[in-house]
C-alpha cells in the first residue's frame, strides 16, 4: 500500500517600519501510518538547510514534527509595501510497504525535522548546511551523511556507515552488528565511538593530522609493506600504509575510521 501525506503551511510575519523579527517559527506535524506495523522498515530524509533528529520509540507510526526557521529582516518594506510572508513550510511523506521518504522545500528555507520512528527501523539521512544529524535509541542499518554539521548517534545498535566533512562524528553503540563491516569518516573533526566491552571487532584507523586513542586492551597488528606491480609500465612499487590495525577481543567485523584533521577515539562502554 502506498500512502502520501502532504502539508503546506503559510508562514506570515507581521512587520514594523524598521525591522522584522519572527514571532515564532512555523511548526507542523505529520503522522504516517505504516503498511505493516510492528515490522522493520526504512526512513529516508535529505535536507539542504536544517537539522534532522530521529528518536526510536515504542509506537508503530512515524511522527514528524517539522519547523521552518524564520529569518530576521532589517528591511521590512519594498516600494512602500510591508512584508507579510517569508515563504511556506512544505513537507510531504510517502510510505510504501514500510519504506518512508520525507521531502521538503529546504532548498528555500532552513527546516528542522524531529522524527519518531519504531525502535527497529533503518535510516538513510543526509544534511548539507545549517544543521546537525542526531539519532537516539534506534536499531537498524544506518547510512548517515552531513557536510557542515555534526553527526551524533547514541544508544544505537546495528551497522553504521557515516561521514561528515566539517563536523564531529560521535557514535555510542549499545550493540554492534557482528555480520556487517562499518565505515566512519570525518575530514576536519574527531571521530569518537563507544563500543560495548564484549564487542569483537577489528579496528582499521587512520588520521593524517591527528592521533588515535583507545582504552580497550587492543592488540595491534603489523602489516607488511604493500607491493604493486604494473605489467604495462613495467614498474615495481613498494608502499607502506599509514593505517593502524587493531583487534578487540580477538577481532571481528571491521570498523574503518578515517580523519584528516581530527583525532580518532575508541572508547570502552
Amino acid at each position: 500500500m502506498k500512502k502520501i501525506i502532504h502539508i503546506v503551511a503559510i508562514a506570515c510575519l507581521l512587520t514594523s517600519s524598521i525591522e522584522v523579527i519572527a514571532q515564532g517559527n512555523e511548526k507542523e506535524q505529520l503522522v504516517v501510518p505504516l503498511s505493516n506495523p510492528g515490522k522493520t522498515g526504512q526512513l529516508k530524509v535529505g535536507l539542504i538547510h536544517g537539522s534532522i533528529t530521529v528518536t526510536g520509540y515504542s509506537g508503530k507510526e512515524i511522527i514528524i514534527d517539522a519547523e521552518m526557521v524564520q529569518k530576521r529582516y532589517k528591511n521590512s518594506t519594498k516600494n512602500g509595501l510591508k512584508r507579510v510572508s517569508s515563504g511556506t513550510l512544505n513537507v510531504s511523506a510517502e510510505e510504501n510497504n514500510n519504506n518512508v521518504k520525507i521531502s521538503t522545500n529546504s532548498y528555500k528555507r532552513s527546516i528542522n525535522l524531529d522524527i519518531k520512528v519504531p525502535q527497529n527501523f533503518s535510516l538513510n539521512l543526509s544534511a548539507i548546511n545549517n544543521g546537525n544529524i542526531n539519532v537516539d535509541n534506534v536499531n537498524g542499518d544506518f547510512e548517515i551523511k552531513n557536510v557542515n554539521g555534526k553527526i551524533t548517534m547514541t544508544n544505537i545498535s546495528g551497522s553504521v556507515n557515516a561521514s561528515t566533512t566539517n563536523g564531529k562524528l560521535t557514535v555510542d553503540f549499545s550493540k554492534i552488528d557482528n555480520s556487517t563491516n562499518m565505515a566512519l569518516s570525518s575530514f576536519n573533526e574527531d571521530i569518537d565511538i563507544t563500543l560495548p566491552k564484549a564487542s569483537k571487532a577489528t579496528i582499521k584507523a587512520k588520521s593524517d593530522q591527528g592521533e588515535i586513542f583507545t582504552d580497550f586492551d587492543m592488540v595491534l597488528e603489523k602489516r607488511k609493506p604493500k607491493v604493486e606491480n604494473s605489467s604495462r609500465s613495467n614498474t615495481y612499487r613498494v608502499k607502506i600504509e599509514q593505517w593502524v590495525y587493531g583487534k578487540i577481543n580477538g577481532g571481528g567485523i571491521e570498523i574503518m575510521m578515517k580523519s584528516f584533521n581530527g583525532d580518532i577515539i575508541v572508547r570502552e562502554k
